[in-house]
């Protein structure tokens, strides 16, 4: 199992921020996230409601104090940050511990604590460059997985993308492929 933890969510300023973090989390195979800083129903809502229509048994939940949750964590943990070691060396590592323990992925917000990196297992960077920590969620999870995230597909959706070169097809649970139209709304 793959927990995320987005660290200092600012409801404001990082509301897509938070979203696409959970969005690439879910999408990329973690199971769930917690999220600190700001609690924000908007998020939870948005995120609730794209499992909801899309699929899977994704969680989002908020905690006030990551200090806690780290302190009961029962598994390995994570932290991505451009100051750590390079991915490509410690990922195979990472892959062999997770068939005994859990992973819980730290991703920050505008500044991370001293101390998580000092209650990280790994701190793992994702290039040395300043870059969005959605995008080095995505490459990590897509590096943990070797691309079979890629091909998931949720029984439970009550959507899908049908795959096309050109244009959008959707496909609604019970609806044939044929009952919409080119551009994926049903007629």
């Amino acid at each position: 199992m793959i927990t995320v933890l987005r660290l200092g969510h600012r409801a404001e300023r990082d509301k897509r921020l938070s979203t696409h973090v959970a969005l690439v989390a879910r999408a990329f195979g973690a199971d769930n996230l917690f999220y600190t800083g700001d609690y924000d129903q908007t998020l939870e809502d948005s995120v609730n409601k794209v499992v909801e229509k899309w699929g899977g048994a994704f969680k989002i939940e908020y905690t006030s104090s990551w200090k806690t949750l780290v302190k009961t964590w029962r598994g390995k943990i994570v932290h991505l940050t451009m100051y750590g070691l390079p991915l490509k060396t410690v990922i195979d590592e990472i892959r062999t511990v997770m068939r005994q323990f859990d992973l819980l992925v730290i991703v920050g917000g505008e500044k991370v604590e001293g101390e998580v990196f000092q209650v990280a297992d790994y701190n793992v960077a994702v290039t040395s460059q300043p870059h969005s920590e959605a995008a080095a969620l995505a490459v990590f999870l897509d590096w943990v997985f070797q691309g079979t995230e890629l091909d998931k597909v949720y029984p439970d959706a009550l959507f899908s993308v049908v795959p096309s070169a050109k244009g959008k097809i959707v496909k609604r649970r019970g609806l044939l492929e044929s009952d919409f139209g080119v551009d994926g709304l049903t007629r």
